[in-house]
């Protein structure tokens, strides 16, 4: 289910969650190739017999991570295709969309600074896959491929947004909000040739 809320998820506090926050945390700080499963375990006050209960890996704990972000977007590209292809629903799976972005910001770091592991992980294909299925519920029927370049550029323009604006001042809804204007832009325009 797609939340209503821009401001990112609280997570729990069960161990597993835990245990993806803290690894994630590591990774941002020191990189992928860096962490170990013994600096996640003592970062988190417990031992590397009760991480392996959850994660036997550290690519478990990566893979897991992706697979949670993955559940409203699969959500989303179902929803998307029982609905009619009319502009309004594509507003709509854009905001639907840029709300699990907002939750999934640290996450799409880690894709954008680990790029190599996201290959070896099988991660980015699964992503790209997805990110196929969710442009096919943009664009239009017949479009040229100008159009087409538009509504791709909707979501390139989400994606990027989240970086681009990360370091900028300002209110993360307010800024999440115009990264959606802006995509809704292109998608609009697309459907208006």
């Amino acid at each position: 289910m797609i939340t209503g809320s821009s401001k990112p998820q609280q997570r729990r506090g069960n161990t597993r969650q835990r245990i993806q926050d803290v690894a994630l945390e590591l990774i941002a700080e020191q990189g992928y190739e860096k962490t170990s499963l013994r600096e996640i375990a003592e970062r988190l006050d417990v031992t590397k017999a009760a991480l392996y209960y959850h994660f036997k890996t550290k690519e478990d704990i990566v893979v897991s991570l992706f697979d949670d972000l993955m559940t409203p977007i699969d959500a989303l590209i179902t929803w998307a295709k029982e609905q009619p292809p009319t502009l309004e629903t594509k507003r709509e799976i854009l905001t639907r969309y840029s709300l699990a972005l907002a939750d999934a910001a640290p996450l799409f770091r880690f894709m954008q600074e680990n790029q190599a592991q996201m290959r070896e992980l099988s991660i980015g294909e699964n992503f790209k896959d997805r990110m196929k299925d969710l442009l096919s519920t943009l664009v239009p029927e017949d479009v040229e491929l100008t159009d087409r370049v538009r509504c791709f550029s909707a979501l390139f323009s989400m994606h990027a947004g989240m970086f681009v604006l990360k370091d900028v001042e300002g209110d993360p809804e307010e800024k999440r909000l115009a990264i959606l204007e802006v995509a809704t832009d292109l998608v609009t325009q697309a459907h208006k040739h």
